[in-house]
């Protein structure tokens, strides 16, 4: 029996061989790129001394020090800091990425000129392929203390110019706008693809029935959509302790005036790594939120399970 299954399993397998040659790569970069740096967490536990032999040397080498890294990271001045400022910008980015996603897929999906739909979509979709690195100069232009163009308007209108740049308190609605806008088109696609797949038939029904455009967007558009809004949404809550690393260390400058409301997780991580060398506490901040990111995608699963099955993720 067993020889009988193993020749039925080896001759699946021989069946299927172009299938699984073409998800090989696929399976190769996940397996080299993911899976086995895991082990390198093991930094997280370690004061890890780096030795000529190598890095794995140095791994399974280096003093053992428990949660020490993880204490350290926690009774830091700056944590509270980057806790606030990682999920607090993370939820701010949830609420209004999902509402004008959904608002600017459906409004597209409403165009009936398709020349102009084409113009829309590219227009929108065009910032998401520009680096950060890039978008921070064109900030700097228009917020520059002395030649910005924000600055000269001021002046223009008899007011004073701001020094944005040594102005805190409004850095953090110029960092969620850009954040959203950014995002915008990339995130709109889904929602667009999902509202003109929706049976024509539907609104035809909605029509009859005397259902005015509002009435069918409501009753017929976001009901189709709402499954696929959910899976992004639990998706989208397993990265709230994580952040746009490029947002929030190049559009501020690198300015030490800002370091409390552009830190998060991920510029402080960076940090960490390249003023103190302290590869274990980054790892640790690292493995935090991996954690946490994975517990948070789990909870909030078994939640929409619990209220809708056929949307939840597994």
């Amino acid at each position: 029996m067993n020889s009988a299954k193993k020749e039925n399993f080896f001759q699946k397998l021989y069946r299927n061989r172009i299938y699984l040659l073409l998800v090989l790569p696929g399976t190769l970069f996940l397996i080299i790129f993911f899976y086995i740096p895991v082990v390198a967490n093991l930094v997280a536990f370690q004061d890890f001394q780096y030795s000529d032999q190598g890095f794995l040397y140095s791994l399974f080498h280096s003093p053992w020090v428990g949660f020490k890294n993880f204490q350290f990271f926690f009774k830091s001045s700056d944590f509270w800091i980057v806790l606030r400022n990682t999920v607090g910008y993370n939820i701010a980015f949830l609420a209004l990425n999902f509402f004008f996603a959904i608002f600017n897929g459906i409004i597209m999906s409403q165009l009936r000129n398709r020349r102009m739909l084409k113009v829309y979509q590219t227009s929108m979709l065009f910032p998401y392929f520009l680096s950060w690195a890039v978008l921070a100069y064109f900030v700097y232009a228009f917020l520059s203390p002395d030649k910005g163009i924000v600055n000269h308007i001021i002046e223009v209108t008899g007011g004073r110019p701001i020094d944005f740049y040594n102005t805190p308190a409004v850095w953090p609605g110029i960092l969620i706008f850009l954040g959203v806008w950014k995002g915008l088109g990339y995130n709109s696609i889904l929602y667009f693809a999902t509202a003109m797949g929706i049976n024509p038939e539907y609104y035809d029904a909605a029509m009859i029935d005397g259902a005015n455009k509002w009435q069918q967007i409501k009753n017929v558009t976001l009901p189709q959509i709402l499954p696929v809004a959910t899976l992004m949404f639990i998706l989208n809550v397993g990265g709230i302790f994580r952040s746009d690393f490029g947002l929030f260390y190049l559009i501020p400058r690198m300015s030490g005036s800002l370091i409390n409301v552009s830190q998060t997780f991920d510029t402080f991580i960076y940090r960490a790594l390249t003023t103190t060398n302290d590869i274990g506490m980054s790892t640790a901040a690292g493995l935090i939120q991996s954690v946490v990111g994975m517990l948070l995608v789990v909870i909030t699963n078994l939640i929409v399970r619990k209220k809708q099955p056929d949307a939840a993720l597994f």
